[in-house]
């Protein structure tokens, strides 16, 4: 605690205390300085800060915290909040009017940066009773304040749109996968669809009738090694890959899927099994709102075996990772070899920049274009034959465009469910 002279206790001084002091009036200066003393000694009560436990918000999006403030009078106090590093305030310091009791005010903020932080301490400034001092006080607080992906940026907002579409009818193509029931042979049935075993019962010809499953499982397994520490435009790899993820979760529970997801670097980060809801979509928020990149590679086969002890049941499982450099593209393959065989597996990366066909873009204007253009053009080569190794066991990589990555998701798991693949 500190206490600072007031404006007005400057203005007393000069009209009070100067001219006592030239004219040598030692009982003025005496009862100055007595209520002066006595205004400092006999100060209100501290007032109380409080904040809430737990705040959420969102990246980039302004969000509010309703601050209370206890003072046992009437007064004039200033609060300032410590903002911590990568949280903007729109206010540094608030002066309100505290009533006796109780008051709420609103601290404005922009958070800028995805994770955890904590605020841990404010300062209060109120007058005396006469208002010839401010005194100072640091109060320390204890709020949580978590930081979540922003999803309504204008890329992901026609993501989340798209998702919508899954409330309306979907054509789908095939028959089905799972048995609904038997009924009596009709001119036309394939011989795949007689149940031989009811045929032989009954004595007559029985056909399998298939439905379409309704309710699947959908995986988004995030790869937070070292490169998904690459820049994309003004953010990181990791930040898209978690954004885009978080936008399959909203379209898997508008069809009525059950969604999950997983994390892993060198080791697993963060897991959450297939489920539906709100609150469940929540957990899955919170299990990866603090995941940044670490600089070690991907070890595909801990996830992959970490997968194969947990999902008993057929799910679809997409690998949000990257795939250009060849030794982390063969260890890919090697890891979900036996992964495939039991779920269908997909990964899909962010194209990387000045990677495509030699002859793609016409903008060549020196030589070091045409040597960029080629170093280019090799990587686009590379990533052309790891997806046809991969699609010989049964998994499909799909490079997609960093603009729209969330919404490319969207389309290639409502080409899945289409197509019945899982």
């Amino acid at each position: 605690m500190s206490a600072v002279p007031s404006l007005r206790l400057i203005w007393l001084v000069a009209i009070v205390a100067f001219p006592a002091a030239i004219l040598h009036s030692l009982a003025i200066l005496g009862g100055l300085a007595i209520v002066i003393v006595a205004d400092l000694l006999l100060r209100r009560d501290a007032v109380r800060v409080e904040m809430p436990e737990l705040s959420r918000s969102f990246k980039d999006r302004t969000g509010e915290i309703r601050v209370r403030a206890r003072g046992s009078s009437a007064q004039r106090v200033r609060i300032g909040i410590a903002a911590p590093e990568g949280i903007d305030s729109e206010d540094e310091e608030q002066t309100i009017d505290l009533p006796a009791g109780d008051s709420e005010f609103v601290w404005r903020y922009t958070p800028r940066r995805r994770g955890k932080y904590r605020i841990g301490e404010c300062f209060v400034e109120s007058a005396t009773r006469l208002g010839l001092w401010n005194v100072r006080r640091r109060q320390e607080l204890d709020c949580e304040l978590r930081v979540y992906p922003n999803l309504r940026r204008p890329g992901d907002l026609r993501a989340l749109k798209r998702g919508a579409e899954g409330l309306h009818a979907v054509r789908q193509m095939g028959r089905g996968r799972e048995f609904e029931k038997l009924r009596e042979y009709i001119p036309g049935d394939g011989f795949d669809e007689i149940h031989w075993k009811a045929t032989a019962r009954r004595g007559r010809p029985v056909t399998k009738v298939f439905q379409i499953e309704r309710t699947q499982e959908v995986y988004a397994i995030i790869d937070a090694s070292r490169l998904a520490a690459r820049a994309v435009g003004e953010e990181t790899a990791l930040e898209r890959a978690i954004t885009s993820g978080l936008i399959l979760g909203a379209a898997a529970e508008r069809r009525g899927d059950l969604f999950g997801l997983a994390a892993f670097s060198h080791q697993i980060e963060a897991f959450a099994r297939a489920r539906n809801g709100k609150a469940h979509y929540a957990a899955c928020r919170d299990a990866i709102y603090q995941l940044h990149p670490r600089q070690t590679s991907p070890d595909f086969e801990e996830i992959a075996t970490f997968l194969r002890l947990r999902l008993r049941r057929r799910a679809m499982l997409l690998f949000l990772t990257s795939l250009d450099d060849p030794v982390l593209a063969e260890n890919f393959s090697r890891a979900t070899k036996l992964l495939a065989s039991r779920h269908l597996v997909l990964a899909a990366m962010l194209r990387p920049a000045s990677v495509g066909p030699l002859f793609e873009d016409e903008r060549v204007n020196s030589a070091n274009d045409i040597y960029r253009r080629l170093a280019g053009h090799l990587a686009w080569k590379r990533l052309k034959e790891t997806e046809t190794a991969l699609a010989r066991q049964g998994v499909r990589l799909a490079v997609l465009d960093p603009e729209n990555f969330g919404a490319s998701l969207v389309a290639l798991y409502d080409e899945v469910k289409q197509r019945q693949l899982l």
